[in-house]
């Protein structure tokens, strides 16, 4: 994922670094490329290759979302096909856009 070039109200064009974009959870997400998961114990170790960042997914349903991303249309039917209860939602959305700010998943094109 690159850097996006947005217009600020009175600035002109602005770059705004790919770790500053708000997460959206309404569109489709995959993980990334460049990324490795290691099935650990705990959850999974996940690496970038490209950016060398190394990162913990703390639970088995939390390494089940980052999978699943790709084959489903958005966040909230992703959590909704692996089981997430309603009330957990929200940390994993949070979870996720963690995991987006470090490039370890990606917008779908």
């Amino acid at each position: 994922m690159a850097d996006t070039l947005v217009t600020g109200p009175d600035t002109g064009p602005v770059t705004i670094p790919v770790d500053e974009l708000p997460f959206d959870p309404t569109v489709g997400w995959r993980k990334s490329p460049s990324v490795a998961l290691r099935p650990e114990p705990f959850g999974a170790l996940v690496y970038h290759f490209g950016n060398r960042k190394l990162s913990f997914l703390k639970s088995q349903p939390l390494v089940a979302v980052v999978k699943a991303l790709e084959a489903h249309p958005d966040v909230a039917s992703t959590l909704r096909a692996c089981e997430v209860p309603e009330a957990q939602h929200p940390a994993y959305v949070t979870a996720l856009a963690t995991l987006a700010r470090s490039q370890m998943i990606e917008v779908r094109a």
